[in-house]
């Protein structure tokens, strides 16, 4: 193998791009990375998706090694459904403000309260938060999860109070919210909102359900980040106003290259309020010497990642 081209004293070659695919090759990696990450890490990834989609595709690697390209609570997820393999995350300290919403000892007390209740967590939540639930869900199949349980069960929803309440007025099924938010998806602007739809005759209003109650009542679609890239590249429609993170319009783009994409800014135009700080967290950089070091590394106490596994398999079998 020859010597990289170097550019900075930590050893970071010209030719990112190509080091990451090689070390790639090296390590028997496979790269994940979420559509809320920058256009450039999507290039280079092996799988783009959601939650449910990568949690699928980490369960179904051969790769030795998974770098994981998204928040802490997701190669947290990769980690409990590959125990053999090696997880590593370019930066460690990518957390989630949902996850970080829903400490795992305030809600085991919830439940001790509501003895009677299941526990349905959305995945964005801590390993320490799916071990002591029953089942986890995603915003792709939330509805799915929540009509599995008859109809007379008593039902807590965690952590996100905004897709639990949208799901729960949907289905006509009352649940015990956990009052936690999103920090990108409660800051949307409605105002903007409606001011950009009336500069946009015909344009669709699209929203993912982590969206505040008043700003999905205006939309013409909700859905999960997968189902809002869908809708884009199959809706007759050519403008979109997208109320999620604004880094699915990159995949937008790529599948819908004729449609007019317009982010929904965040309450303070002035700045990225509509950009998750977590996720921009990663960059060609920490892959690069994540794979060439490897680390950080994700590691787990065993006893938790059998814990936690148990209502993700339940959810991987809905």
């Amino acid at each position: 193998m020859s010597t990289p081209d170097l550019s900075t004293p930590d050893g970071i070659p010209h030719d990112l791009l190509g080091a990451i695919e090689r070390l790639k090759k090296e390590r028997n990696a496979v790269i994940l990375a979420h559509y809320y990450q920058e256009p450039d890490i999507q290039d280079v990834a092996d799988f783009i998706g959601d939650s449910l989609q990568l949690a699928r595709a980490a369960q179904g690697s051969t790769a030795d090694v998974i770098l994981f390209c998204g928040v802490h609570f997701m190669a947290e997820t990769a980690k409990i459904l590959n125990p053999t393999r090696t997880v590593l995350i370019p930066d460690m300290q990518a957390g989630c403000s949902l996850a970080d919403a829903c400490p795992a000892p305030m809600l085991a007390r919830m439940k001790a309260k509501h003895p009677d209740h299941k526990v349905i967590s959305y995945i964005n939540c801590s390993a320490a938060v799916k071990a002591i639930s029953d089942v986890i869900c995603t915003s792709s199949n939330a509805e799915k999860v929540v009509a599995s349980f008859p109809a007379d069960q008593p039902l807590i929803f965690a952590p996100d109070r905004n897709l639990g309440g949208y799901i729960a007025k949907k289905m006509n099924r009352p649940m015990l919210l956990w009052p936690g938010t999103c920090m990108v998806h409660e800051t949307f602007n409605e105002r903007r909102m409606i001011e950009l739809q009336l500069q946009h005759p015909g344009s669709k209003i699209i929203a993912h359900p982590e969206c505040e109650p008043s700003l999905l009542e205006k939309a013409d679609f909700i859905g999960s980040t997968s189902a809002l890239l869908d809708y884009v590249e199959h809706s007759p429609a050519s403008t979109f106003i997208i109320a999620t993170e604004p880094g699915i319009l990159h995949q937008m783009a790529k599948q819908a290259p004729t449609k007019t994409l317009i982010p929904l800014p965040g309450i303070d135009e002035t700045c990225a309020c509509n950009e998750c700080p977590h996720m921009k967290r990663n960059t060609l950089e920490k892959m690069y010497l994540a794979l060439r070091d490897m680390k950080p590394e994700l590691t787990m106490d065993e006893d938790l990642r059998v814990a936690a596994l148990k209502p993700l398999t339940r959810m991987l079998a809905l």
